[in-house]
């Protein structure tokens, strides 16, 4: 699949200074690279500078991301950079940013720089999916735990496990329906759609399948060591079919 430029879209890159499983994550060199690097690769490839927003309330941060030669000239509110700050209202301070600087686009690409698994192509399918009649596209992985099959709740009564949803008779895996899980990849978003309701009300989302060998979201010093292990594992794999297509 290739992709063309993508001036449709504003793509906000989440990134605030404070992290407690991480620390310092969002700068954190992964594989050789600052972790908000391979965010910024992967927008600037799908379209101009003018349309990605570095949402971050570090100036470290933005120096950070300014390496990779993208101008950072917007800094989130300071009251938008705590645990709480929710999701949508960061989203919306950066669409009211880029409305007052003129930049035109119909929806919202918001890209976590915790998946630095994410291509291209990622984005590039999660944006095919989306349709100006929901209110999201969004990328996922299966579930690890499948609420037909093995992800069980505590019955208040009894302190019984139940199945989570069903009668709990399937006996294979492959029998039961398809359990989705956000990976936090890739959100295609409706903008009057977030400035009506948050993220998880949205009643139209349509999913857009990853393998889980990119569905990574780091979040923990193993999550993080696992990612290390297997961009290194990519990066020989490159570096050896480079070196067997020399003359």
């Amino acid at each position: 699949m290739t992709s063309t430029m993508d001036n449709l879209s504003l793509y906000i890159i989440p990134a605030r200074g404070g992290s407690k499983g991480i620390p310092r994550k969002n700068i954190r060199p992964l594989a050789g690279k600052p972790l908000i690097h391979y965010s910024i690769e992967v927008a600037r490839q799908l379209t101009d500078d003018r349309h990605i927003i570095v949402s971050t309330d570090d100036n470290e941060i933005a120096e950070v991301a300014r390496m990779t030669g993208l101008p950072v000239a917007y800094m989130r509110p300071a009251h938008l950079a705590s645990d709480t700050s929710g999701s949508r209202e960061v989203i919306i301070d950066a669409m009211d940013y880029a409305d007052r600087e003129g930049i035109e686009y119909k929806r919202i690409v918001l890209l976590q720089p915790t998946s630095p698994l994410r291509t291209v192509d990622d984005v590039t399918r999660c944006l095919e999916s989306y349709r100006d009649d929901i209110d999201m596209a969004v990328t996922v992985t299966e579930a690890s735990c499948n609420p037909y099959y093995n992800c069980f709740e505590t019955d208040a009564s009894t302190g019984f496990l139940h199945i989570a949803k069903g009668d709990g008779l399937y006996t294979r895996r492959q029998d039961v329906p398809h359990a989705w899980e956000y990976n936090g990849a890739v959100y295609v978003i409706n903008p009057q759609s977030i400035r009506r309701m948050q993220l998880g009300a949205f009643p139209r989302r349509i999913p857009c399948e990853m393998p889980r060998s990119r569905s990574i979201d780091l979040d923990t010093m193993l999550d993080w060591e696992i990612a290390e292990t297997i961009m290194r594992h990519i990066n020989d794999n490159n570096a050896t079919s480079a070196n067997a297509i020399q003359p």
